[in-house]
């Protein structure tokens, strides 16, 4: 990275010092911001993430070292170093020991500083992309907290570490993983993704681990689960913590002996395979609670990502609204220029539960229902109060979760509707009505 890519946050209640520590730093090349307290620096960080911070270690309200242990819960892969007089260098070489990268005592020489500041700055992952950013192109982001969370991903995507993602419901976990594997030295191999919590549970060990013709009632032929097609690439379970524990238990001794077995197989199959997993659960509470295994947690949990929640970061609002507009636009074949001032105030103070997911669905209301290039405020404020009444009913549910099992069950048999009505111990008249109820073709799976 080139100094003038680099940004700089310096943060001193000195102004003097602040200013001459910027002169010296703009004139190598660095793009420098100041701030005269540490409650500022933070909220600088909220809108936008440099690659490095140079803190002074006393300083009035907030220190230097509760700065510092502020940015290595919300992001520990900035560097920070820290200005000291002498007599806080012992306190300094314990901040080191923490994991500060360096520090400078007053009065610093212009020499040290420069080549410390290029030291973290070339150890230091980009704000921003900043050369092929392909691997992350559909994450829309300018967020502070979203780019270092990116950081780590581009750093844990060289290795196998298996990785588990954390956060709400919406927040785009999928798209994070898939980014992970396209950064990955495996983004030319398969990425496979399952939902745990949408395949029901007699059907899910098949899924993942396959089976052999004969292996139970309807298993016509021989079945390639989820874990053989993923080989050579990522296997993405989704909503791990609604996986039943008897599977966790198999799942487990996959993980540790890299094969599987087939359902109904006397064999095991090696396999190589990268596991990213994802949940909106607490797995700590679930496993307090006995429903998730402590052993596969660890497992799972070698590195962990959490993707922060969309009013954790408003500042994207406007930005993914706009994104969403000029892509749904195209879709609807409309003219949308944007949005009236008022509109996107709505948006970016909107409480969003449902996250990136419910604010794509708001937009695209907006532009089916705009008559005008510049969508409303009106029209937001129906579509986000129609968003807070969109919890599915409990008919609406059971027809989404018996078509998902429909679907399942003829996958396994495929297409044979005889094995399939014996598989799902209904007559094969009543489940001819299911599926044409649902309108699903047996054809389409054989």
């Amino acid at each position: 990275m080139s100094a003038s890519a680099a940004k700089i946050l310096i943060v001193d209640d000195d102004t003097d010092l602040l200013a001459l520590l910027a002169m010296r730093l703009e004139a190598a090349g660095y793009a420098v911001e100041t701030a005269t307290s540490a409650e500022i620096a933070l909220n600088r960080l909220d809108v936008s993430r440099p690659q490095l911070i140079i803190t002074d270690m006393q300083m009035s309200g907030m220190d230097g070292m509760a700065l510092f242990a502020h940015i290595r819960v919300a992001m520990p892969a900035l560097p920070v170093i820290i200005l000291t007089a002498h007599g806080t260098i012992p306190d300094a070489v314990a901040a080191t020991q923490q994991g500060v990268f360096g520090y400078l005592s007053k009065p610093f020489d212009s020499k040290t500083l420069l080549a410390q500041v290029a030291q973290a700055v070339a150890l230091s992952a980009p704000a921003m992309p900043t050369d092929n950013a392909s691997w992350r192109a559909h994450i829309i982001t300018h967020s502070a907290a979203m780019e270092d969370v990116l950081s780590k991903a581009k750093m844990v995507a060289t290795a196998d570490a298996s990785v588990l993602i954390q956060g709400e419901s919406g927040t785009g976990k999928e798209l994070l993983a898939q980014a992970i594997h396209q950064a990955s030295p495996r983004q030319q191999r398969p990425f496979i993704a399952v939902n745990c919590a949408a395949i029901p549970e007699q059907l899910l060990e098949s899924e993942l681990f396959g089976h052999v013709k004969g292996a139970f009632t309807g298993a016509v032929r021989d079945h390639q689960g989820l874990f053989q097609m993923a080989e050579g690439g990522t296997l993405f379970l989704d909503e791990i913590g609604d996986m039943p524990l008897l599977l966790q238990v198999k799942l487990l001794r996959v993980l540790q002996e890299r094969q599987v077995r087939p359902v109904g197989s006397a064999q095991t199959i090696a396999i190589d395979v990268r596991i990213i997993s994802a949940t909106h659960r607490d797995l700590l509470a679930e496993i307090a609670a006995g429903n998730f295994r402590e052993d596969l947690y660890y497992r799972l949990h070698v590195v962990a990502l959490t993707i922060p929640a969309l009013a954790q970061r408003r500042e994207d609002v406007p930005l993914l609204a706009n994104y969403f507009a000029q892509t749904l636009a195209e879709k609807y074949h409309k003219t949308i220029n944007g949005y009236a001032p008022e509109a996107i105030e709505l948006l970016v103070n909107a409480a969003w539960p449902g996250n990136v997911r419910q604010l794509m669905n708001v937009v695209e209301q907006c532009v089916v229902l705009s008559a005008t290039s510049l969508i409303p405020a009106a029209l937001v404020l129906d579509a986000l109060h129609k968003a807070e009444d969109q919890l599915s009913s409990f008919e609406d549910a059971r027809k989404q979760f018996e078509r998902t099992y429909l679907v399942c069950v003829l996958k396994i048999a495929a297409g044979n509707v005889t094995q399939a009505a014996k598989l799902a111990q209904r007559n094969r008249t009543e489940f001819y009505k299911l599926l044409q109820r649902h309108s699903l073709d047996p054809a389409v799976f054989k």
